[in-house]
């Protein structure tokens, strides 16, 4: 069997595996040889699950062999950002402080993709320590790197998941969003990644970094791939109080491009495109152009002051991953990287006060939002990394002159979502003149998930950008 089967969509794939043109075990064992054969270049993969990964694609094929499908995602390789909990297995949470921690359950999204669908887990994936930072540094298990080009980064803090899926070794991964960590990853690396709204997905079983910002999603190669993920994951989790009831639809179902044909992106006049590159911005207003050929209409539009929202942000965010984090931040200091144990003591200085206000506000602002931006357009268009990925030596020049430039840039387009609670989505649009790739983001009012899938499915069928593919 080819690496070429590696190539396809999930969708794809999953068909040929339902139609027995390929076994899992087959298609596993493909993707164990391509997992190891860019990981001494890329670092995705914290650890690879070979025998247990091929163990599961065994029974897949005799579950089909008996005329038994075990899902929607029957046989299918995945792995995932590692701080979701696997039953019975060490996750690291890209840090040393979680040394030897071991989970006596799957996180509800595990479960659902795996034990209830029948996905097949190949292991446990690379991120920035914490899941703190937008450029995927870790200095614990080694920098993840862009299968595009080894020295620039991937983004963060899933930056394993943004790597493994973009180097075709896995189908689709699991990624956590508290500022940007699913569509930075996914814009820098080439794929599709949705924050889905606050509470649309369980956090149950994933190591928290914000308690009131975090949010888990997909990331994949296509909406197509993406639109089905979400649909697995997402609903109500009697473990997590915080999940909507909202009912879920199938999003896959519901892909129809005619549905964009005479709706309205908005453009924001501020803010979101102050800081973005000339060489972005011009692969941003192509993609814009396809939009229109295919019958959107595109105003510009206010925005409410996201430099409020920011700040916001940061300040739930520095208080709650320190109370997180508290009691290792006492007992173990040293086994932080430098640049997390610094963020990690910034949460001791912020007052109750400030966490308190920013926390009343949250529900004012988003309605604020909503109704000055969304009022005249369906959603939102905006960069998703407002600036050319830069390299792991120019993060590490700046991370060592303490230089807060890359940091801020970085996650300027996406971080307001998650304070906002907002669902958003980055879809590949093209390349950088460094041939990086470039995404965009799409904004949208609450539970309109179904929407930006529409809106990006349509937009794949007018381009050819999801298929492409980095080679070693």
């Amino acid at each position: 069997m080819s690496q070429d089967v590696l190539n396809l969509s999930l969708v794809e794939v999953s068909k040929k595996l339902l139609d027995k043109e390929i076994s899992s075990e087959e298609l596993v064992k493909l993707s164990i040889e391509s997992s190891k054969k860019w990981n001494t270049t890329i670092n995705a993969f914290i650890k690879i699950n070979e025998e247990d990964a091929l163990i599961a694609a065994r029974k897949a094929d005799q579950a089909l062999s008996k005329g038994k499908s075990l899902g929607a995602l029957h046989g299918i390789p995945l792995a995932h950002k590692d701080l979701f909990y696997l039953k019975n297995q060490p996750i690291t949470c890209g840090s040393k402080v979680l040394n030897g921690f071991t989970s006596n359950y799957d996180a509800t999204i595990i479960d659902r993709l795996h034990n209830r669908e029948g996905a097949i887990n190949l292991g446990r994936l690379n991120m920035a320590e914490i899941a703190v930072g937008s450029t995927g540094r870790n200095e614990h298990y080694g920098h993840c790197r862009n299968p595009w080009d080894p020295k620039v980064m991937t983004g963060g803090s899933s930056s394993g998941s943004g790597a493994a899926v973009a180097a075709r070794n896995v189908f689709g991964s699991l990624g956590t969003d508290t500022g940007g960590s699913i569509r930075i990853p996914s814009s820098a690396c080439g794929l599709v990644g949705i924050k889905g709204t606050y509470g649309r997905v369980s956090r149950h079983g994933v190591m928290p970094l914000s308690y009131s910002l975090d949010n888990a999603g997909p990331m994949t190669r296509t909406v197509e791939d993406c639109a089905r993920l979400f649909k697995v994951i997402a609903g109500y989790d009697r473990f997590d109080d915080l999940t909507s009831t909202e009912s879920v639809p199938n999003y896959e179902e519901l892909l129809n491009a005619d549905e964009v044909k005479g709706k309205t992106i908005g453009i924001p006049k501020t803010y979101f495109f102050e800081n973005v590159e000339e060489p972005i911005n011009s692969v941003l207003q192509e993609a814009l152009s396809i939009f229109k050929r295919i019958g959107v209409k595109i105003i510009e539009v206010d925005v409410s002051d996201q430099i409020v929202l920011r700040d916001m942000t940061n300040i739930i965010l520095k208080s709650e991953v320190t109370n997180i984090h508290l009691e290792w931040l006492k007992n173990k200091p040293n086994d932080y990287q430098s640049e997390v144990r610094a963020r990690l003591e910034a949460g001791l200085f912020v007052s109750a006060v400030d966490y308190l206000r920013s926390m009343r506000l949250r529900s004012v602002l988003t309605k604020n939002f909503v109704e000055l931006s969304l009022s005249d357009c369906d959603l939102l268009f905006t960069p998703c990394i407002p600036i050319e990925p830069p390299t792991l030596e120019e993060i590490d020049i700046a991370v060592q002159q303490d230089a807060l430039t890359i940091n801020e840039k970085v996650p300027w387009c996406t971080r307001p979502l998650n304070y906002l609670g907002l669902p958003g989505i980055s879809i590949p649009c093209g390349f950088s003149p460094n041939n990086i790739p470039i995404g965009f983001q799409l904004i949208g009012r609450p539970f309109t998930e179904d929407l930006l899938f529409n809106f990006g499915y349509a937009y794949q069928l007018e381009t050819d950008w999801h298929t492409k593919y980095p080679t070693l």
